[in-house]
C-alpha cells in the first residue's frame, strides 16, 4: 500500500468517531503495524488507534505486545504500542471473565501474557527508558503487587521523567498519599498536573487548599485548571460549590462545561450554578 494512501486512511480514522469505523479497521491497522516497510510515523499512529476498544481483540493485543517486545523497533513505536494496551488491561481487569452479559475484549490467556510480559520488560534495565516508562504506565491499569515498589522507586529518584511516570501511576495504585502531596509542589508543570489528578482520584483532603488555590487563581493554566475542577468535586464537593458555580459561568466553553459536570458529579441534580447559590443561603447546608 502506497505511503500516501496509508497516511490518508490513518488521518481519516483519527477524524472519525471510533463507533463509526468500518468493521475491518482492526485488520487494516494490524497490517500497517506489522509491515516494517511503512514509516515509523504511520506505524506509531496505527498503534495508537489500535488501542481503541472498538477494534481490540486477542489478535490486535498480540500484535501490539509483539511490537513492545521487539528490541529492533523504534523506541517511540514500542512506547506507543505499550500505552495502547492500557485501556484493555483496565477494562478487562474491571469486568473480569465471569460476566454473563458480555464477552471480555480479550481472553484470559492473552490478558495474563500481557501482564507478565510487561513486567519482564519493565524489569530489564537494558530496555530504553521511554519504553520502560510507558510499560509501567500501561501495566498499572491492571494493578499487581510489583507496581508499588516500581512506583516508589520512580518517585524517589532524581530523574524528572521517572517522577512524571510515578505521578501518573499514583492515580491507579493506592498507598501514595504523602508522595502525591509532595509532588503537588513540583515545579514541573506535567508532574504537577498528574499529582492533581491523583489527589482527586483518592480524594485527598490535605490537597484541598492547594486545589482551591488553583481554582481561584487567574494565572492557572487551562489544563491544570480543568484537572483541579475535577479534583475539587471529589475532594470536598460542597466547599467547591461556590467556586465551581463561578467557573460554570466562564466565557471559555470547555471550562464552563467541566465545572458544570463537576457540580453534577459532586451533587447529582445540581448541575446548574443557580442551584449552588440557593444552597449557600440554606443554613443547614454544610
Amino acid at each position: 500500500m502506497a505511503a500516501e494512501k496509508i497516511a490518508t486512511q490513518l488521518k481519516e480514522l483519527e477524524e472519525t468517531p471510533p463507533w463509526e469505523w468500518p468493521r475491518e479497521v482492526g485488520h487494516r491497522l494490524m497490517n500497517i503495524l506489522r509491515d516494517r516497510g511503512n514509516s515509523v510515523l504511520d506505524r506509531t499512529t496505527a498503534a495508537g488507534l489500535a488501542g481503541n476498544t472498538v477494534v481490540m481483540n486477542d489478535s490486535v493485543a498480540g500484535a501490539l505486545l509483539s511490537i513492545v517486545q521487539r528490541a529492533g523497533e523504534p523506541d517511540e513505536l514500542r512506547a506507543r504500542a505499550a500505552i495502547s494496551l492500557g485501556p484493555v488491561l483496565e477494562q478487562t481487569d474491571i469486568d473480569e471473565f465471569d460476566d454473563d452479559v458480555s464477552e471480555p475484549l480479550i481472553g484470559k490467556a492473552i490478558f495474563d501474557r500481557i501482564r507478565e510480559t510487561l513486567r519482564e520488560i519493565y524489569s530489564d534495565e537494558g530496555v530504553p527508558k521511554l519504553v520502560r516508562r510507558r510499560v509501567l504506565e500501561a501495566s498499572v491499569r491492571a494493578v499487581q503487587d510489583w507496581h508499588t515498589d516500581a512506583i516508589r522507586a520512580a518517585a524517589a529518584g532524581p530523574d524528572e521523567d521517572w517522577k512524571l511516570t510515578a505521578a501518573f501511576c499514583m492515580q491507579y495504585v493506592r498507598g501514595f498519599d504523602s508522595q502525591i502531596l509532595e509532588l503537588l509542589d513540583s515545579g514541573n508543570p506535567d508532574i504537577h498536573y498528574e499529582a492533581i489528578c491523583a489527589a482527586g482520584t483518592w480524594e485527598l483532603e490535605d490537597a484541598w487548599e492547594h486545589v482551591a488555590a488553583l481554582l481561584t487563581s487567574k494565572s492557572t493554566e487551562k489544563p491544570l485548571l480543568l484537572a483541579a475542577i475535577e479534583a475539587a468535586a471529589s475532594i470536598r464537593p460542597q466547599d467547591a460549590g461556590a467556586i465551581l458555580a463561578e467557573l460554570a459561568d466562564s466565557d471559555d466553553e470547555e471550562i464552563a462545561e467541566a465545572a458544570t459536570e463537576a457540580m453534577m458529579m459532586a451533587e447529582p441534580g445540581l448541575g446548574d450554578a443557580d442551584d449552588w447559590d440557593e444552597d449557600e443561603d440554606d443554613d443547614s447546608h454544610p
